[in-house]
Order: C-alpha cells, then structure tokens, then sequence
C-alpha cells in the first residue's frame, strides 16, 4: 500500500521505519539535516528493548507535490504547524485516500460527524481559519490516537521510549471495511491498532492527563513524579482534570478510571520530562493550544466555567512567547 507519512519526526519515523519493513511502500516528509540523513543512509529506529531496526528501502522527501496521490496520509506533524502545510496536502490525495491525523490534544474535526447540537463546528483554537478543515476533507479522515512515547536522537535517528498503540475509529462511529485494512496493516508492523467505535471517548482518555501534567511541567520544569508528589502541584493538578472531565461529561464522555488512579498512572512514569517542557527547553512553539486552550474552548461551548485551565493556559503562552521570541527552532519536522 502506498503510504506517505508527512513529518518523519518521532512518531512519524517510528511509523515509517516498522512500515516500510512490514513491506509498505513508504515515502516520509522530512527536511534539513534529518532529510539529509534519511536520503544518504536511510532512517534508524533504536528500540526500547536494546534492539535497532534500519530501512533504506523509504522515498524521503521535503516536496509534498512531487509524491502523488497515497492510499493513506498520516499526518504526523504537530498541532500548530499543521496549517502551514494543510493546502499542499492535496496533491496526495486519490478518490479514495485516507488522512490520519496523529496529533495530540483536541482536533480540529472534533464536532465532525459527531452529531448533536454542536455538528460540524471548528474547534477555533487549533484551527482558527479554517485552513485545515478545507485542506482535509471529512470523509478522508480516520481518527487515531497516539500512544508511543519516541524522540528524535539525531537525524536520521529515532528512539523508540515506550508503547506501540494506535487507536483507530471512523469519526462516526462505524466500523468500515477501510478502517479494518489500515488497522491490519498496523498490525502487521509491529503496532497494536485496535478499532473503536467511540475514538472521542480514547481521545479525552490520553487528554485528561496530558492537560494537566504537560502545561505544569513546561512552566516549572518538573519531572512528571515531581508534579505527582509536590502537594500543591498534585491539587492543581487534580483541579484542571476535575475541570476537565467536566465538560468531556457534558460532551457525552464518560471516563472508566478516577482522577487519582490517573495521577498515580503518571506518577509510575517516573521522571520523564513531557513534551510540552522538551518543546520550552528547546525554544519551540509547544501544544499547548490543542492540549489546553481548545479544552478551555468547550468549557465556554457547554457552560463548564474552566478556571485554572484557564489560568495555566494563560502562562503557558506567554512563557511560549517569550522562549520562542528569538529561537529559530518553532517549528519541527514532525511529532
């Protein structure tokens, strides 16, 4: 199956490399030095076990309109650099191309095929133009949550830290012959890809911690245990996923674990920095908008008053702001 995965950052390079090994015809979207080093010796994946895993046999390019059109796109990029590329993602598509969008936090096809009052509605924060909702038409979409943990060691280098879920689901709900294909093809790589049929449900589930701890790591610089067991830092962040939770809940969400089994599920990852603080340490732009900001959105949209999400979110842009003032790092490869 001829598949481009647009930014071969972490995410995006894992996907590539066990893809392309599994016997997919792969072509990454990547650029600098990491295109440099894919183009000249191929794309490495260090894997948590010990083990590494090298393909050559992966089309590497930073041109989108020179690939053609793809049986599937992930879209492997951050939130917040997605509408500088959306419209040239066009050229990628064939009548019957799947879009995966693999970003965290709240989407910006959310209300699509939802159903209910607030059908069809732009999330406003991730999305405020509309660019990319008239780059990547609905019915292309399948919904994926991502949950390995990986990094860009150096270009052409990918670590693999942890997991190997992709959740997939039909933004309506159903299970359609197409979303079973590319689950098999995930599975036969090495992925575990389980189909839902409630994807907004695993979406707010991966959310409800991430905005929380993310936010509360990039402005102190704590390690995720460090947040867990600082007395004041465990109560906001027990606030913000309280907060939280409330307007999933007006949103027809309904969580299966406590607030505190959550917390303590962070607190056992130990001291690892999230990505959002690895963002600020390097001067980039963070998700904050997609994690934070958009949650902040519907707590307007449903009457859910969000007050220290509200307050976090604030202080994260304006630490955002300040650390990217002068860097030239904004913008990455790929998630």
């Amino acid at each position: 199956m001829r598949m481009c995965i647009v930014g071969a950052g972490a995410i995006g390079g894992l996907l590539g490399v066990k893809l392309a090994l599994a016997g997919e015809d792969v072509t990454l979207i990547a650029r600098g030095a990491h295109l440099a080093a894919i183009q000249q010796h191929g794309l490495k994946l260090m894997m948590a076990d010990g083990s590494e895993l090298v393909t050559d046999q992966v089309q590497a390019t930073s041109d989108i309109a020179t690939v053609g059109p793809q049986d599937v796109v992930i879209v492997a990029v951050k939130t917040h650099t997605l509408a500088a590329l959306a419209p040239a993602l066009p050229a990628l598509y064939g009548p019957e191309t799947m879009v995966v969008p693999a970003q965290n936090g709240i989407p910006w096809w959310y209300f699509q095929r939802h159903g209910g009052p607030f059908e069809g509605r732009r999330i406003e924060t991730v999305d405020p133009d509309g660019i990319i909702e008239a780059a990547i038409a609905v019915e292309r979409i399948i919904g994926c949550v991502v949950y390995p943990a990986a990094e860009l060691a150096a270009p052409g280098v990918i670590r693999h830290i942890e997991g190997e879920r992709f959740v997939l689901g039909e933004l309506d709900g159903t299970k359609s012959e197409r979303v079973a294909q590319l689950a098999q093809i995930l599975n036969r790589a090495g992925f575990k890809a389980p189909v839902r049929t409630r994807i907004r449900t695993d979406l707010w589930i991966k959310l409800w911690g991430n905005l929380a701890f993310n936010p509360i790591s990039a402005l102190t610089r704590a390690t995720l245990i460090e947040i867990a067991q600082h007395p004041l830092t465990r109560d906001l962040v027990q606030q913000m996923m309280t907060e939280g939770q409330m307007v999933a809940e007006q949103l027809g969400i309904r969580f299966g674990i406590s607030i505190e089994q959550r917390i303590r599920g962070a607190e056992e990852v130990g001291a690892h920095k999230t990505s959002m603080l690895q963002d600020i340490e390097a001067g980039r732009t963070t998700e904050v908008d997609a994690l934070v900001g958009a949650v902040a959105e519907l707590g307007r949209l449903v009457g859910v008053e969000t007050p220290a999400i509200n307050a976090v979110y604030a202080n994260v842009k304006l630490l955002e702001q300040i650390v990217t003032r002068s860097s030239p790092s904004s913008m990455p490869d790929g998630r």
